[in-house]
């Protein structure tokens, strides 16, 4: 068995080794650039993964990003859409428009240190466990290693980065959309570390989500609990008559919910009470009905306990519309990139984390390009690059910066985002990402095939309205 796993291994290391042949001499020198500059981007990424801000406190994370391409040579438009912690970087000009997504925000409770086991740097803090500090690195070099390419063979276009926060419940990117900063780009990528490389063209699911929040009155439980109202028993009326709702709504949906907020003492009538709800489906509209549905229910809850309801909508957003034309050109240049390759010492990190989690993965998936797939209705998470992929479009793919078999927001995640195997998994998005846009600089007939292909799968009659409405970027949901 490990003899043919080596082989495998061999054999996507000659294949690679062939497609980068039949590159040109400037497609080289930007593969060449990226490797010589991956001690500079990995200290950058670095940086971010100590700095582990959440969604909008990231200003060093952002700062440290717009001063890198500032120094190379972008010119930089910071605190976009209201977002303090949100930029646009541009360089060039003229069409074709190709963005770049940067992300760089953290979950909050995650940290880890990087070993392959179990152990908090920081009580109670936040960690990159979905890899967001190799994102944003990653985009960033893929956009200076472009410009470059742009400088030396005089091309014509325009290469943007967009530094895009909160993504992880915040929606960072709907407001940049609703703010119209993509309207005149030709072509979005991104990419997303994972645990193995893949470039296809996927969806995701649409997801909304509100804080419900239910006024009564408070009172002694036992002298007066006659004088009392309970924002509590509107939360589990509430709860009692969405977890009835599941059976009514179609499998595909997804409701999850939390209390964030209970009462302070079982002797106290809570006065006050709040939970937080996420409802998710493959389809937006879905969302858009089976919210309300969960909005009548909270407010049957109120009418029931004597209560009165609020509630607030934190985030809402897309699926993703897969633009298979991008998508297709991006899988050719994962392939001719390659995956990664551990030394003897990655190797014994990664075997000694695969031991935390059960998996079926080899250490030699690392190293493997996924095969290409398509599929145009979401399972799984969410992602605010949806309302972007309706805009323009957009293809992404994932590389492995964790270990094979690691899933995201996870210690394990964190753990490898802070040692060289992220760093070498973002190197490769890096380079898969330049290629990609170099092609489209090369033949901007593509950006025509693939808007002609967005126009039909989003219909004739489509017009963008955000499912998080009119409301200011929530810039205080993590405090």
């Amino acid at each position: 068995m490990r003899i043919f796993i080596t082989f495998l291994v061999s054999l996507g290391m000659a294949l690679s080794g062939l497609a980068q042949s039949k590159l040109s001499k400037a497609e080289k020198a930007v593969l060449a650039g990226l490797d010589a500059q991956y001690e500079q981007y990995a200290d950058i990424a670095h940086q971010i993964w100590n700095y582990a801000e959440l969604g909008y406190q990231e200003e060093q994370s952002s700062q440290l990003l717009q001063k890198t391409l500032t120094d190379a040579g972008f010119s930089v438009d910071a605190g976009v859409a209201g977002i303090p912690t949100a930029f646009v970087a541009t360089y060039g000009s003229g069409e074709p428009v190709v963005g770049l997504l940067a992300e760089f925000d953290a979950l909050p409770g995650m940290s880890q240190a990087a070993v392959p086991e179990r152990q908090i740097k920081e009580e109670g803090q936040s960690g990159h466990a979905c890899g967001h500090h190799l994102f944003g690195t990653g985009s960033v070099a893929a956009a200076i290693a472009v410009k470059g390419w742009l400088e030396e063979t005089k091309t014509a276009g325009t290469i943007r980065l967009y530094g895009t926060p909160a993504e992880e419940g915040g929606a960072g990117k709907v407001y940049m959309v609703r703010e119209g900063l993509f309207d005149d780009v030709d072509a979005v990528l991104h990419w997303h570390p994972g645990s193995q490389n893949s470039a296809s063209a996927r969806s995701s699911l649409a997801n909304k989500s509100a804080k419900f929040r239910f006024y009564g009155n408070s009172a002694h439980a036992a002298a007066a609990p006659d004088k009392g109202r309970s924002g509590l028993d509107g939360i589990e009326a509430m709860n009692m008559m969405v977890n009835m709702m599941r059976e009514h709504v179609t499998a595909e949906s997804r409701i999850h919910y939390v209390i964030t907020k209970g009462g302070d003492a079982p002797n106290i009538v809570p006065g006050f009470a709040e939970s937080f709800y996420y409802v998710r489906h493959p389809e937006m509209q879905e969302v858009r009905d089976m919210f309300e549905r969960v909005v009548k229910a909270a407010e049957g809850a109120a009418l029931g306990t004597g209560t009165r309801m609020e509630y607030e909508v934190i985030h809402g957003i897309y699926n993703v519309l897969p633009n298979e034309t991008l998508s297709e050109i991006m899988y050719q240049n994962l392939q001719t990139v390659g995956g990664v390759s551990y030394d003897e010492e990655e190797k014994a990190f990664a075997e000694q984390i695969q031991q935390t989690y059960d998996s079926d993965a080899t250490l030699a998936s690392a190293n493997q390009v996924q095969p290409y797939t398509v599929s145009n209705r979401g399972t799984g998470g969410s992602t605010d690059v949806g309302d972007v992929s309706w805009m323009a479009p957009t293809a992404g793919m994932s590389s492995a910066t964790w270990v094979p078999g690691t899933y995201a927001h996870s210690w394990q995640a964190v753990a490898a985002g802070g040692t060289s195997i992220g760093h070498k998994g973002m190197i490769v998005a890096s380079k898969t990402l330049s290629l990609t846009a170099i092609d489209i600089f090369q033949q901007p007939e593509v950006t025509k095939i693939a808007r002609e292909e967005l126009m039909q799968k989003r219909g004739d009659d489509f017009a963008y309205n955000s499912l998080l409405g009119d409301r200011e970027p929530p810039l205080d949901y993590r405090k």
